[in-house]
Formats: C-alpha cells, structure tokens, sequence
C-alpha cells in the first residue's frame, strides 16, 4: 500500500501541475479572443475542442503517441502566427490613430437593433476557429503528458488522468472568474494583447514543432510575448510619426 501511494501520489500532482500550465496558457487566449471577438464562439471552440481531444482518447488511446505532434505544432502555430500578426497591426494601427477605434456605443445600438429584427449573424467563425485552435494544441500536449506519465507503470494511467483532470476543473473555474474582469478591459486594448499572444504561441508552437529546444521550455512564451510587444509598441510610435508628419503636410 506504501508503495502504491508513493508511485500513485507523485503521479497525480506532476500531472496535474504539467496539465494545469497548458491548460492556463490555452485559457489565456480563449478569455481575451471571447472578449473581443464575442463569448459564444469563443467557448463553443473551446468546448468542440475539449470533444475532440475526448472522443480521440476513447476511440485512440495510446495510439495518439503516434500522432507527428510537431507538425500539428507547426501548422496550427503558423496559422496563429498570421492571424495574430492580423489582429496587431489593426490594433497597432488604432492605437496610433491611423485608423479610427470601434464606436462601442454605436455597435452596441446595432446589435440591439439587429436582434431585435432577428437579423442577428451567429457565431463568429474568428472566435470559434482561434478557441478550438488553442485549446486543440493544448489538450493534445495534456494528452501527451497524460500517456507518457501512465505509460512508465501498469496503473498510473488513471492517476496522470486523474490529475490532468482536476487541473482542467480548476481552470474552467478560474475562466468563470475571469470572464467579467477581462470583458471590461477596452476594446482595442484586448486585441493588441490577444494580437501579441497569438504571435507569441504561434512563434512558440513553429519553433517547438521545428525542434527548437526554448531556454526555459514554455516560460520562454513569456519572452516572445515581451519581444513581440516591444516591436508592436515601436510600430505603434512609428506610425503615429507618419500620420503626423502626414498632417503637417497636409
């Protein structure tokens, strides 16, 4: 029995701290791209997601240790990396006054009026496809650590499941938490960080999928996501001195 708590205990706490590090970084995105973009698509991505990666469990099993992991990484990362690069430049651009913020007011008054016509447009396939995305790449790594955590020892498959588990209740609850306080953050704010943490995953995702060894594993993420918003930062400066200098000529 002794022994059993000593290999099952130490099982279900790395899987859980190991799962609850993808799972808080997968939350990140989803919480900031359901609050610009809309929350119904960004938790129905999430959710399609969650599905997937379960029915895939059940139906695959350990056979997902066959899955080429680092060309999902690098697929998925390049897409994220060219929508985030999207999302900063319009954020970047807004943010220097080149192009005009959102009138929240004025969208807030359309949508009550397209509701009310029922002429409302839906799910946003930007939310949807951005939450499934991340949550899809995450949940598979959580798969990963899970079959490889269970696979050192006949029983400690349900443990390492077990764990990965109650890191994803617990970070469900802290999404529920967070919804409110992130959706009163403005607007264009939100996107210049969802645009910094697309870049920042998806330069990860390519990187890891490539076999670059990042220093730190992934809190290197939190140097990409430093770089990424000094260059944004320094763009936003320069376009504010064209438009400037664009005035004056004017």
């Amino acid at each position: 029995m002794t022994l059993g708590l000593l290999h099952l205990g130490p099982t279900l706490v790395a899987a859980f701290l190991a799962s609850l590090v993808e799972f808080v970084e997968a939350l990140t995105v989803v919480l900031a791209v359901g609050a610009t973009r809309g929350w119904a698509g960004a938790l129905l991505g999430s959710g399609g997601a969650l599905l997937v990666l379960f029915v895939l469990v059940l139906v695959l099993g350990p056979a997902l240790m066959a899955v080429p992991l680092a060309l999902v990484q690098v697929v998925l990362g390049l897409l994220l990396l060219m929508m985030g690069m999207r999302w900063l430049r319009k954020a970047a651009l807004r943010s220097a006054g080149v192009i005009p913020l959102n009138d929240e007011e004025a969208l807030y008054a359309r949508s009550r009026a397209s509701l009310a016509g029922g002429a409302g447009r839906g799910l946003d396939p930007v939310a949807l496809s951005t939450a499934f995305k991340i949550t899809m790449i995450e949940g598979l790594e959580v798969i990963f650590i899970v079959l490889a955590m269970g696979s050192g020892s006949r029983g400690l498959l349900w443990p390492a499941a077990t764990g990965a588990l109650a890191a994803l209740a617990v970070v469900v609850l802290l999404g529920a938490a967070l919804r409110r306080p992130v959706a009163r953050i403005p607007e264009n704010t939100l996107k210049f960080v969802v645009g910094v943490l697309l870049c920042a995953f998806g330069s990860f995702w390519i990187g890891e999928g490539g076999g670059i060894a990042w220093p730190g594993g992934d809190l290197f993420l939190l140097v990409l996501c430093l770089g990424f918003l000094i260059a944004a930062l320094f763009a936003v400066r320069l376009a504010q001195r064209r438009r400037l200098a664009a005035e004056v000529r004017a």
